[in-house]
């Protein structure tokens, strides 16, 4: 077990289509959406105990630490070793700054960080392909972020594909809104009948969301936003949440456009990249523990 402290990043995705083909007979939804990695994350600091005690030391307002993602993964992992392995324990400190609910994927990726790095810092050598088998159990979304590499995915986030999109700039705008998952996909109004495509065709046409229409309609706040925003550059609603994005060829242009924006929507600049930055930072961590 390695002892010391470490912080490890917990990054950012955009969903930069999202086409739902239907509904499934067990309530989840068959989809075909590409995921890109931003270069903006939270922060987990972990310092491994030898105790065996699991400690979440930043609250998250209406989730006890059971329920949150970070202690979820942990004890999975902890559950998929030997007895002897009930010593591993850790101080978890969360530092949050992807909006909660905003279809950014916070939440999934907290979880794939807290695997990634417990994994690593416990030295219980699983490879990806076990930590993402695992983290199915935890969301459609973890394997993604365990994975670390921009993907197509088809279906309901188990068959990811790698995928290159181009590593644009995005300009993120939050209208303050915490959207629930579960609110767009049991709403009666949703589109479900999207045509399977190949991926090659999905990339020869405009990306669209199909969340997004709905969003709208129910959120006039996400409206205002889209609204403001495409008058700038293409934009749109990433994942079923309340984020929106506008895309830009170069840093420049997204913050000039950012300082035209009304103020009071929230906003940040941050670039698409294909590789995640936590499995990046873990290489370079088992690098220099060498």
């Amino acid at each position: 077990m390695i002892s010391s402290s470490s912080t490890w990043p917990s990054p950012a995705k955009i969903n930069l289509f999202l086409y739902i083909i239907n509904r499934r007979y067990d309530g989840y939804h068959n989809l075909q959406t590409l995921f890109q990695f931003l270069e903006y994350s939270d922060e987990l600091i972990i310092t491994p105990r030898s105790d065996g005690k699991l400690n979440l030391l930043t609250k998250i307002n209406g989730l006890s630490n059971d329920q949150n993602l970070i202690i979820r993964a942990a004890k999975l992992l902890r559950n998929n070793l030997p007895k002897c392995f009930d010593y591993c324990g850790a101080d978890i400190e969360l530092k949050k700054i992807i909006p909660i609910g905003g279809g950014l994927g916070g939440g999934s990726s907290n979880a794939a960080t807290a695997l990634v790095a417990l994994n690593t810092l416990w030295q219980t050598n699983f490879n990806d392909h076990e930590l993402v088998k695992m983290s199915i159990e935890l969301g459609a979304d973890v394997p993604f972020f365990v994975n670390g590499f921009a993907c197509f995915s088809n279906g309901v986030g188990r068959l990811i594909h790698p995928a290159y999109p181009k590593e644009k700039w995005y300009l993120i705008a939050h209208p303050g809104l915490n959207i629930p998952t579960s609110k767009i996909f049991t709403d009666p109004e949703l589109t479900r009948n999207s045509p399977v495509r190949s991926f090659e065709d999905l990339m020869s046409i405009p990306h669209t969301n199909d969340c997004e229409l709905i969003v709208r309609k129910r959120f006039y706040d996400v409206d205002r936003v889209i609204s403001s925003l495409s008058q700038y550059s293409p934009s749109r609603l990433t994942g079923t949440g309340a984020c929106v994005f506008a895309e830009f060829e170069t840093e420049f242009s997204a913050l000039e456009v950012q300082r035209k924006i009304p103020d009071w929507i929230t906003s940040f600049v941050a670039r698409g990249v294909n590789s995640s930055p936590l499995q990046i930072f873990r290489s370079d961590f088992m690098n220099s523990a060498k």
